[in-house]
């Protein structure tokens, strides 16, 4: 990776930081917290959510997204949208404003207008990296986990985010365009519950990012917090099982942001690196990529 593009890659998650941490200090909740967060990732057109998510095999751009309140146990998510500007906003107002908790596809797409959610026209989520991407894919018949389609430099670009509040709230939410050239209707963990989100007071708030196939025959991000709630696991343990023994032994590959309600955290994964970055009140501050 170029010097450039990792500076832009650091910029757009203290970008996403400052989003989310600048409310949790106005003491607004977590809920609000990976909110800001997820849509500042949506908009950065390095991420693959939102503005310059991949491609699927017939040349659209759907995606996937989901929150989650960790004091209620509401949560909204929506899969297969198109032309949807911030998908994480789509899925606040499916858990806010409807009795339910996913819609899909053109159901979601009408939710949204009556819901007054921004859209966008195919040119502006449309990047010529990942077009290059689908291009270089299209004739193998196979799909590619983001960013490089070549396999020695695979990366994950499901964007995620988990918060406390001063409250000792917790919340969790994920986006994502999904995989390169993946079958039309294709739907991966980001928008399932308890797979690639999860979030619950009692145990803490979960986002992965991955092989989404993998993630949800574990049903990961559930897994930790049933970890830590039948077997007393700190955070950092349950994750560490989940991550690099359980997923490990079914080719799972990927990680997982988190955080419980003492505002304990933790950013673990299993492949040769992680876009992450974390803050906390105690001044502790990290950005990172690799090992």
């Amino acid at each position: 990776m170029t010097q450039e593009r990792e500076a832009a890659y650091r910029k757009g998650l203290e970008d996403a930081l400052n989003a989310g941490y600048t409310l949790l200090e106005k003491g607004r909740s977590a809920l609000d917290a990976v909110l800001a967060a997820i849509v500042s990732l949506e908009d950065h057109i390095l991420f693959n959510a939102g503005k310059g998510a991949v491609f699927a095999k017939d040349g659209s751009q759907e995606m996937d997204a989901s929150i989650m309140d960790g004091k209620t146990l509401m949560a909204g998510a929506v899969c297969a949208v198109r032309n949807i500007r911030n998908p994480v906003e789509l899925a606040y107002a499916v858990m806010t404003n409807s009795p339910h908790v996913m819609l899909t596809g053109k159901g979601a797409e009408e939710f949204a207008k009556l819901n007054k959610i921004r859209t966008e026209p195919d040119e502006y989520f449309f990047s010529q990296f990942r077009y290059d991407q689908l291009k270089a894919m299209q004739d193998s018949g196979e799909s590619a986990l983001d960013h490089n389609v070549n396999v020695k430099d695979k990366k994950f670009g499901t964007v995620g985010a988990a918060a406390c509040d001063s409250n000792g709230n917790i919340a969790a939410a994920t986006s994502t365009g999904g995989m390169t050239n993946k079958q039309w209707g294709r739907i991966g963990d980001s928008s399932i519950i308890g797979a690639g989100t999860y979030a619950n007071n009692k145990t803490c708030a979960i986002s992965a990012t991955g092989h989404g196939e993998m993630f949800i025959r574990a049903v990961a991000a559930y897994d930790v917090s049933c970890l830590m709630e039948y077997k007393g696991l700190s955070l950092y343990e349950a994750m560490d099982i989940v991550v690099n023994d359980k997923l490990m032994k079914i080719d799972g590959e990927g990680g997982m942001v988190g955080v419980d309600a003492n505002g304990n955290a933790a950013m673990l994964f299993n492949s040769d690196g992680m876009y992450r970055g974390m803050r906390s009140s105690d001044g502790k501050s990290e950005i990172a990529i690799y090992k």
